[in-house]
C-alpha cells in the first residue's frame, strides 16, 4: 500500500511541475483516488481559470464529485504537492475525504510565496476585528431559507446531498 501512496505523490508533484511550463497556476498538484481507482488528477489554473479558488485541491474536489455524481468523497484518498491552504482544508472537510497525503509543508509554502499565516491570524479574530468588514443584514428574511430547509423530509435532503434529486 505504501508504495501506491508514493506513486500518487508522484503525480500530484508532477502535476505541479507541469505548471512551471504552463504557467496555467502556481506550483500545486493534486489527485483523488477511491476504491484504488484514481477520480481525478489536476493542478492549480488560477492563472488560466482567472479564477483564485482553482486551486489544485479545489479543482480537484471539483472533477471527483462530477465524476461520481455525488458531493461526498467518503472513502477518498487525496494527495496533493503542499500542505492544504486554509480554503482547500475546508472545501477537503466538506467533501468527507478520509485522508490526505502532501509534500511540502505551510513552512516550504510560505518559503516559496505562499504563505497564508494571515488568514488562520484573521479568522482566529471575532468579526468585528477583522481587516475584511462584516455587516449583517436582514437576517429575519435570511432565516426563511433555513426554516424551509428545517422543514424538509430528511430523505429529500439525503437526495440533494448525494445529487440524486
Amino acid at each position: 500500500m505504501k508504495d501506491q501512496h508514493i506513486e500518487m505523490m508522484r503525480k500530484a508533484i508532477a502535476l505541479s511541475e507541469e505548471n512551471l511550463h504552463t504557467l496555467h497556476g502556481g506550483p500545486f498538484g493534486c489527485v483523488i483516488v477511491k476504491d484504488g481507482e484514481i477520480i481525478s488528477a489536476t493542478g492549480n489554473t488560477v492563472n488560466k481559470d482567472n479564477d483564485p479558488t482553482a486551486h489544485a485541491e479545489v479543482n480537484a474536489i471539483r472533477a471527483a464529485c462530477k465524476k461520481l455524481k455525488q458531493s461526498d468523497l467518503k472513502g477518498a484518498i487525496l494527495y496533493t504537492s503542499a500542505e492544504p491552504c486554509p480554503m482547500c482544508l475546508s472545501a477537503i472537510y466538506w467533501a468527507n475525504i478520509d485522508q490526505v497525503y502532501y509534500g511540502n509543508s505551510k513552512t516550504d509554502s510560505k518559503w516559496a510565496g505562499f504563505g497564508d499565516d494571515f488568514i488562520y491570524e484573521e479568522l482566529a479574530k471575532p468579526l468585528e476585528e477583522r481587516t475584511l468588514k462584516f455587516k449583517r443584514l436582514i437576517p429575519s428574511e435570511s432565516m426563511k431559507a433555513f426554516e424551509n430547509w428545517v422543514e424538509l423530509a430528511s430523505d429529500e435532503k439525503e437526495k440533494i446531498k448525494n445529487g440524486s434529486f
